[in-house]
């Protein structure tokens, strides 16, 4: 983290900060559950959704390791919109691939209370998806969860903190922080 100290992140947030996960044991958990995917998956071409701006990072490190043909494409809902507690759910950017009768994966950084999952998956399957499974980089340890909501693939588990860098933010600062 010292590295980073004298870019514009907000320095206080860092100096009293853990640092849970660095870069290699989030890469290692990655590929643990890239492996589950590629067996669940091998043979079929599911349509690879990512979760922005959050699960960008982990999305594209989980694609380049899962080892199978996906067909990308994105979608942008947020109940946080810069702040650090969540309110009604923004759909932002919805996907222009035909859900219809496919595999879904959806790639997220983090289930936290699964507002934001829960609707999204609801809504691939609204549009005829025929199966949606939810990976994400980790899951907080909490008993807030939505009811109905889980992951199916899961990298790490995280403390119930806030928690920040390799793609989540703290107040749109820290994505690219490595761990």
């Amino acid at each position: 983290w010292n590295l980073y100290m004298g870019l514009h992140y907000d320095a206080l947030a860092l100096q009293n900060s853990e640092l849970l996960f660095d870069e290699e044991a989030i890469d290692d958990a990655v590929e643990s559950i890239a492996a589950l995917i590629r067996a669940d998956y091998e043979g079929e071409r599911p349509v690879y959704l990512t979760l922005m701006h959050g699960g960008m990072l982990f999305a594209s490190n989980l694609a380049l390791s899962v080892g199978i043909d996906l067909e990308f494409d994105y979608l942008h809902a947020t109940r946080y919109r810069g702040a650090i507690t969540g309110s009604g759910l923004a759909w932002l950017h919805r996907p222009a691939t035909p859900l219809e009768g496919r595999r879904v994966l959806i790639a997220d950084d983090i289930l936290d209370e699964g507002h934001t999952l829960k609707a999204v998956r609801d809504w691939c399957e609204d549009q005829g998806a025929a199966e949606v499974k939810i990976a994400v980089l980790c899951v907080k340890n909490h008993d807030r969860r939505v009811e109905g909501i889980d992951a199916d693939y899961v990298a790490l588990e995280v403390p119930d903190a806030y928690v920040y860098g390799y793609g989540m933010d703290y107040f749109e600062q820290g994505r690219n922080l490595p761990g």
